[in-house]
């Protein structure tokens, strides 16, 4: 059903904006390097944007394709609104024996800079100087969340936001502190694999405790699925750009004060108080981020 009010969303905008999201897209490839096979990417602008603001990227899971993702209707609407480039993301590990191990997620072995040296070409090719320096916004399902986090440690004065998507095996454990100042959310699926959720869990109760700009949401009914999540990121994304990007392109800082509080055990919101609390809770960036993190640790419809 939700997947049809998207698809229906979609075909209501007008057409002029659904004629844009036939725009060509750019393909470029990086060769193998020391932590990945293949390193491919696809670029997709709205047409006639004069300069893009920030670009979001679609991270697969585990040695996905997620090129055609750029192609997908609602991340077009999404990019047309906030004049966006997207760029979908194909990375594969080399042959080795514990396959449930991305090496190539551990971006600053190589494939971060695959991915920097793909938009460079990108830049390029497309004319858009401004693709070289534009800030992310980092969407990624499993393995693809274990991207973003990583990605988010090695160059965090790129990101705008990202999310941890119900993955399984990460790189590093506290993250340096300017990353943790990049606002973030961690999915977890309440019917997913035990691991991951007890992975996803303790890497955020660590962060948030030295004070990561980072919400918990688990959605209690998903397993290892989107499910919802691509709901509240949206929203989260479109916050996180009217709140951090400056004239320029240069991203302002957030502080705890700017938020609100989820209390994760107890399923509710609120301010944050002059006392640290004593247990872990979601920081949430704006009133309606809040809201739609209460809808799904709920499981509520959104408002």
């Amino acid at each position: 059903m939700r997947h049809r009010l998207l698809l229906l969303a979609a075909l209501s905008l007008p057409l002029t904006v659904r004629a844009q999201t036939a725009a060509p897209t750019l393909d470029e490839a990086i060769p193998p390097g020391a932590n990945f096979d293949k390193a491919e990417f696809r670029l997709w602008m709205p047409p006639g944007v004069d300069k893009v603001r920030a670009i979001a990227v679609l991270v697969p899971g585990s040695n996905g394709d997620g090129r055609a993702q750029v192609q997908d209707t609602v991340w077009q609407a999404f990019a047309i609104k906030h004049k966006l480039a997207l760029v979908g993301v194909r990375l594969t590990d080399k042959q080795h024996d514990q396959g449930f191990i991305e090496e190539y997620v551990n971006v600053s072995k190589g494939s971060g800079q695959a991915f920097l040296d793909a938009l460079s070409k990108f830049a390029t090719t497309s004319g858009h100087a401004e693709l070289n320096t534009a800030p992310f916004l980092l969407w990624g399902m499993s393995a693809g969340g274990e991207f973003n986090y990583e990605f988010t440690v090695w160059k965090p004065e790129r990101v705008v936001a990202f999310v941890v998507n119900k993955g399984n095996i990460y790189y590093t454990a506290l993250a340096p502190r300017a990353a943790r100042d990049v606002p973030g959310i961690l999915f977890v699926g309440g019917k997913d694999l035990e691991f991951r959720t007890n992975t996803i869990t303790g890497l955020f109760a660590v962060n948030r405790r030295a004070g990561a700009l980072w919400a918990l949401a688990e959605e209690p009914g998903a397993g290892h699925i989107v499910g919802r999540s691509r709901d509240v990121a949206i929203a989260f994304y479109e916050d996180m750009l009217a709140a951090r990007l400056g004239d320029g392109g240069a991203l302002k800082p957030l502080t705890e004060k700017s938020g609100m509080l989820g209390d994760i055990k107890g399923k509710s919101i609120g301010p944050v108080g002059d006392k640290a609390p004593a247990v872990p809770t979601a920081w949430l960036p704006t009133e309606r981020v809040a809201n739609m993190w209460l809808a799904m640790v709920t499981e509520a419809a959104f408002k």
